[in-house]
């Protein structure tokens, strides 16, 4: 019998091994509504489909000594497990697959590290609304919605699907990817991406104004943490921000700007002296198309904020300058994890070593850490349509993890003209209340860079 094929770890996976915490788990949470019902035999069989299309979903973690020099992949022909489960439909449905997105990683060692759970029938807690702004939050290590305001009312015959991404593996654009083309088998409609935006041939100025990335960033003031570990999450949709036709600067540097105001105006409340902010901001290259890379596929740059820069009256400048340091970094030649990550993950000692090493340097550099991660998703390229009885997506939200010394991430994507906003923090750091006025504030601010 010929042994599976194998491939090394890259860096960005080698680095998340080394620092798996079970108390935080690195999962990547996508979530998806649809208007009508899904039939269960017809989607297992399109999401096994898809994830033959794009092999490269398909692996598990390679047995090997505690000496070895490097992890690796080992790609399988098909799942080791059944990936689409379909839990049973009640009340609390929504609330316990958020739960598991945020406390259950899929396993390395079980290919593929994804798991699709299907919600049927989902309806939203009593005394919600569906209005600009429901929100949920799911506790970490108890669990549980504590907000009355659980989530967008699907109905009777509404589905959500809940992607939960093992991040060491996989990232959220990827999974989509492999997503859209379940739904193209599935409902037999073409799902392709659709182009992406024209921007204006600029040549970005050099990031020569930034200020200093020497010392060490804000922190996320610390609200009232919980007694229980892990994270929680609060999902919130939003009007889009209008922008003048022909502005400098474009949506992502308005959620840029408006995460900088809003965590600036918490730690203010919060009596943090004010230090210079740092905001980490994945930007992936890769085509969204079939021939989309799968795995963990986009490269972090750090957008920096001296205090003084915060001013929401001065914002038509504040949104310029945004925009070009954006752009400027963006164009920036750099590896995904930063030319030390590559030192860590050469193979010069066993990995058992290296992993022992890079958690102490993780430590050492917390204090430099970045303040927070921004990963806006942008609009949802595919239409993820399945069919005449489903239908297509009207609300579809990711969220990062939030493990500190960060503690607090704020993912975005946009679909069917609307803002899907997810807030995930750390129970060591923040609780339900503190999220929502985080949400509150983010809302307030996201406005006010519509007034240029």
């Amino acid at each position: 019998m010929t042994a599976p094929p194998r491939i090394p770890f890259p860096v960005v996976d080698e680095v998340a091994r080394h620092c798996l915490q079970e108390e935080e788990p690195e999962t990547v949470h996508i979530e998806v509504h649809l208007p009508g019902p899904l039939d269960e035999a017809r989607l297992r069989k399109a999401f096994t489909e898809a994830l033959r299309r794009h092999p490269r979903i398909l692996m598990r973690e390679a047995p090997g000594p505690w000496y070895r020099r490097r992890y690796e992949w080992e790609l399988t022909e098909d799942p080791d497990v059944e990936v689409v489960t379909f839990p049973t439909p009640g009340r609390d449905a929504l609330r316990d697959a958020r739960t598991r997105a945020l406390t259950q990683a899929p396993p390395l060692t079980a290919s593929p590290p994804v798991r699709l759970e299907v919600v049927a029938g989902a309806h939203a807690a009593e005394g919600s609304e569906a209005s600009d702004a429901v929100g949920a939050e799911v506790g970490g290590g108890r669990g549980g919605v504590r907000s009355p305001a659980d989530a967008l009312a699907v109905g009777s015959r509404g589905t959500v699907l809940f992607l939960t991404i093992n991040h060491t593996a996989l990232d959220g654009p990827a999974c989509l990817r492999v997503l859209a083309t379940a739904a193209e088998l599935y409902g037999g409609r073409d799902n392709s991406a659709a182009a992406p935006p024209v921007r204006s041939a600029e040549t970005p100025q050099g990031p020569s104004d930034m200020p200093s990335n020497w010392a060490p960033p804000a922190r996320v003031a610390r609200g009232t943490p919980e007694p229980s570990p892990g994270n929680g999450l609060l999902v919130t949709e939003l009007p889009l921000p209008r922008r003048p036709k022909g502005a400098p600067y474009t949506v992502n540097d308005q959620l840029m700007v408006t995460t900088a105001l809003t965590i600036a105006h918490w730690n203010r409340e919060h009596g943090a002296r004010p230090r210079p902010l740092r905001i980490t901001m994945p930007v992936d290259d890769r085509p969204r198309d079939a021939t989309m890379p799968i795995g963990n596929g986009t490269r972090l740059v750090e957008v920096p904020f001296a205090p003084e820069e915060l001013d929401p009256a001065e914002m038509p400048d504040l949104l310029r300058r945004t925009a070009l340091r954006t752009r400027a970094l963006k164009s920036l030649p750099r590896p995904q994890l930063g030319h030390g990550a590559a030192l860590l993950t050469a193979p010069w000692a066993p990995v058992a070593c290296r992993a022992a090493l890079t958690r102490a340097l993780r430590r050492a550099a917390a204090p430099w850490t970045s303040t927070t991660l921004l990963s806006n998703i942008g609009r949802i390229p595919y239409p993820l349509d399945f069919g005449e009885e489903a239908g297509r997506a009207h609300a579809v939200w990711f969220s990062a993890p939030a493990r500190m010394p960060r503690g607090l991430t704020v993912t975005t994507a946009s679909a069917a003209g609307r803002l899907h906003l997810a807030l995930r923090w750390s129970r060591s750091l923040l609780s339900h209340g503190d999220g929502a006025h985080l949400r509150d504030l983010f809302e307030h601010y996201l406005h006010t860079t519509e007034a240029t």
